[in-house]
């Protein structure tokens, strides 16, 4: 919706309106602008646009979870790092079904660039482990697969895991 440096400026310019208010003793306005702000500043660390294709790719909807992902239209100025790596992540989600070497291209990104959570990145090096087999590099996807069970500390992937060493056997 708004670029990442004006969800800040924003954030500052309510937070001194907030501040007026509490001078003219009008506390409950206060607290509620002061909220207002506190929500410029979550969308500065959480893009709204990828927690909505988050959600939409929860639910399979992989066509909304594009039309989400598209009102980025420059990731690299909108977007913390952290959040990149995310809109690479979804994207490379995304196109596996259908692409794999642009899947492969964006994932990769999205492992370079960084995710916050362990069992993203885990997914994400699974996912690359699982390109890499169907391009016949069995050494490359053994060695992201080990990536990708250190990454998996509460088992979550185990399963898929265990599918892909056996698919991996076969090679």
């Amino acid at each position: 919706m708004f670029h990442k440096n004006i969800k800040l400026i924003l954030a500052g310019l309510i937070s001194v309106w907030a501040v007026y208010q509490f001078t003219l003793g009008n506390i409950m306005n206060g607290i509620s602008i002061l909220v207002l702000a506190g929500l410029f500043i979550l969308f500065y660390f959480k893009n709204e646009f990828i927690l909505l294709a988050f959600l939409q790719l929860r639910r399979q909807n992989f066509a909304g979870t594009k039309k989400w992902l598209d009102y980025i239209k420059n990731p690299e100025a909108a977007l913390i790092v952290k959040q990149q790596g995310y809109f690479n992540y979804l994207h490379g989600i995304m196109l596996s079904q259908t692409n794999m070497t642009q899947a492969e291209k964006y994932l990769r990104k999205a492992v370079k660039l960084g995710l916050a959570m362990d069992h993203d990145l885990a997914m994400a090096k699974l996912q690359l482990a699982g390109i890499s087999m169907t391009k016949r590099r069995k050494r490359e996807a053994t060695n992201l697969m080990a990536e990708a069970k250190k990454l998996d500390k509460h088992g979550m992937l185990k399963e898929q895991m265990q599918q892909m060493k056996q698919q991996m056997k076969k090679i």
